[in-house]
């Protein structure tokens, strides 16, 4: 009779991770950067139907690279989640802490007992009506979160070479405009060329957790008015101080917590 195969349990811990790590690593990366004005998302994304970034509760958003799938079906859990908490106790009780917990005990039981991880990295934000109250809470798929005190965080991709960017040049307080130019400058590294200048607004997936909003925070940028940005962001000229003045007009879509989350391909965003 044949013996049993053997491995370990840290062998198969070990396995399952360096196996999502391998497949986030070959995805573009997305960007979360706080801002006077709130909490801007900004990540490659040329699909109008999938999307990475998406309202969860009103002043929280949820933003997610990996397979599309996994985290689409993590997305509506969370809605689901954070209309259930609000609508049995209150909803002051729904809160970014309280989502990135949420998350981090689901894949961590995900990892431990399937035999496949989700191939997943989330962001939890909540804007705060000032820039020190924000909070960014980032998960991994293992069930890992962090709490970012940066100021942004990165998922996915070439995630270190992005962050480096950031850190040498971020600030606390920088305008809207100023916080898109930063987060397309760390972007473009991973590009051939390691420019932004050729990036349009059909490529990428934008989003912001508005600051002067009381209810309803989540905004997509789309349009005329995420190239408006993008042209203000590549240019010296001096930027409004004002949270709704900082957004060009037209183009922008008020986020619903159906909205969806997603990528750049069905399987792996």
């Amino acid at each position: 009779m044949s013996m049993p195969f053997y491995v370990s349990p840290e062998q198969v811990m070990k396995d399952k991770a360096d196996y999502a790590r391998k497949v986030l690593t070959r995805i573009r990366s997305g960007v979360v950067i706080t801002c006077d004005a709130g909490i801007l998302f900004v990540a490659p994304n040329p699909s109008r139907a999938l999307r990475k970034f998406s309202e969860l509760y009103d002043r929280i958003a949820f933003a997610a690279v990996g397979r599309y799938n996994e985290f689409e079906t993590l997305r509506k859990a969370g809605v689901r989640y954070a209309d259930m908490t609000g609508f049995q106790y209150d909803r002051r009780d729904v809160t970014s802490r309280g989502l990135a917990d949420w998350y981090a005990q689901l894949l961590g039981s995900l990892f431990t007992d399937s035999s496949k991880p989700y191939e997943v990295e989330l962001v939890v934000a909540e804007v705060g009506h000032a820039q020190d109250a924000d909070q960014i809470y980032r998960i991994i798929f293992d069930g890992s979160v962090d709490e970012e005190h940066s100021g942004f965080v990165v998922i996915g991709g070439q995630a270190e070479r992005v962050a480096e960017v950031l850190r040498e040049r971020y600030r606390p307080g920088l305008s809207l405009q100023e916080a898109m130019g930063l987060a397309m400058a760390a972007l473009a590294v991973q590009n051939d060329g390691g420019s932004s200048e050729n990036i349009t607004g059909d490529q990428l997936e934008v989003a912001m957790l508005d600051r002067s909003r009381t209810h309803r925070a989540f905004r997509s940028v789309a349009g005329p008015r995420l190239d408006a940005l993008l042209a203000e962001a590549s240019s010296p000229a001096p930027l409004s101080a004002s949270p709704d003045a900082s957004l060009p007009a037209g183009g922008e879509e008020s986020g619903e917590a159906g909205a969806g989350g997603a990528g750049e391909a069905p399987d792996t965003a």
